[in-house]
């Protein structure tokens, strides 16, 4: 397909421009007469010579799909055609990895594709929680109000990976940092030292020698440290990559402390936000919990999800396998077992996942707040006792030479 610039005049006398995408020149002037388009010019848009190469491309974010979802879902609750509708977003779309998708999907529909279907074809930008509800949207003819909750869920989860991110970022940030300042001062520093000394004589303080060798060992041995550091981190990823590996790092994930709890608290906040929209949106409850399963991330809790679906294709509850899991804290499991016999699952499912949110909030902040003394005095404790150990000799020199 080729995309193609034109300019032109609306069916009421006003001057417009955009891109259409079409096999060739006649196919393209040919979607535009459909849509009444006057056209004043049209001609093939020149190639970009780096737009083949897809790591030089912009990625599509989560900011960029819920502007997207809810200026769609706007559009559509105003009266405009789905196809009118998409063809404004993606001419106004500064994202050119973006807009190419877009053009895409407007080709697919105004081809007879649904909605649903011409999504599909662009799985890295629209998962199937995203094509489902769409899905179920155009059958129920609630499209507007699915794509609504769809930018809400997404901004919402979003904002659950950020707080995970900000947990974790934080004291990895610091080891990486205290890692950099004890190598540099090793590598760098201790030789300048280590000269002065051996200069003057004497024998160095204990924590000094100590030091001073474990400056020499690092820059006899740097390569080979370096490739025990790669080896270790490709043997790690080649294990977790394998069935049993991935089970038992989840697994022991899950039971780490401290974070564990917090991993077990986003787990059920994203499962039940992510259930509960889907059963507000009509999505039958079964098909609903193999994309939950899908997109788990979780082996444990995965294997938890796919143990509900098959208690309830036996005719049973959901909250008995929940329950069993591990993963589900008793509270959640009682409430859904009150949201399954009131026939209120979906609101119940969207309050859980609301209170849990604030209890991720609440552990996060826990969490910095006692991390934070402990990784300053890890960093201070490090790099002092550095300091110590090159300023003892002289300390003790000058101790000679005042007595």
């Amino acid at each position: 397909m080729t995309v193609y610039v034109w300019e032109g005049k609306s069916p009421q006398g006003g001057q417009q421009k955009g891109s259409v995408e079409a096999a060739n020149e006649a196919a393209a002037r040919l979607l535009l007469r459909k849509q009444n388009i006057q056209l004043v010019r049209i001609k093939e848009k020149p190639k970009d010579i780096l737009a083949n190469i897809a790591l030089l491309q912009p990625k599509v974010t989560a900011k960029d799909l819920v502007l997207f979802t809810r200026q769609l879902s706007t559009m559509i609750d105003a009266g405009l055609p789905l196809i009118q509708g998409l063809e404004i977003l993606a001419n106004q779309e500064p994202n050119k990895t973006f807009q190419k998708i877009l053009l895409q999907i407007k080709t697919d529909v105004e081809a007879g594709a649904t909605f649903a279907d011409a999504l599909k074809k662009h799985p890295k930008v629209f998962d199937n929680l995203y094509t489902s509800l769409v899905a179920a949207g155009e059958l129920g003819g609630v499209l507007d109000t699915i794509l609504q909750r769809l930018a809400t869920y997404i901004e919402k989860n979003e904002k659950l990976k950020a707080k995970v991110k900000g947990a974790l970022v934080y004291p990895v940030t610091i080891l990486i940092i205290a890692a950099v300042v004890v190598v540099v001062m090793l590598v760098f520093v201790i030789p300048v030292f280590q000269e002065m000394f051996s200069s003057l004589g004497g024998q160095l303080p204990a924590l000094t020698q100590g030091v001073v060798d474990m400056s020499a060992f690092l820059r006899r041995n740097f390569l080979f440290l370096i490739g025990i550091i790669v080896a270790v981190v490709v043997t790690f990823n080649r294990i977790r990559a394998t069935d049993k590996g991935e089970y038992f790092f989840d697994r022991l994930a899950l039971k780490l402390p401290i974070f564990g709890l917090l991993l077990k608290k986003v787990a059920v906040a994203k499962i039940t936000r992510t259930l509960g929209t889907m059963i507000t949106s009509g999505v039958p409850i079964l098909d609903g919990l193999d994309i939950v399963a899908k997109t788990a991330g979780n082996r444990i809790v995965e294997e938890a999800i796919i143990a509900t679906k098959a208690s309830i294709s036996e005719g049973k509850t959901i909250a008995e396998p929940l329950s069993k899991s591990g993963v589900f804290p008793s509270m959640v499991c009682q409430m859904v077992s009150v949201g399954e016999s009131t026939g209120a699952l979906d609101a119940m499912l969207i309050k859980i996942a609301d209170f849990y949110d604030d209890e991720v909030d609440a552990t996060v902040d826990a969490i910095t707040s006692l991390i934070e003394p402990f990784m300053m005095i890890f960093l201070g404790g490090t790099v002092g006792t550095m300091l110590a150990a090159m300023y003892l000799p002289i300390f003790k020199m000058a101790g000679a030479v005042g007595g």
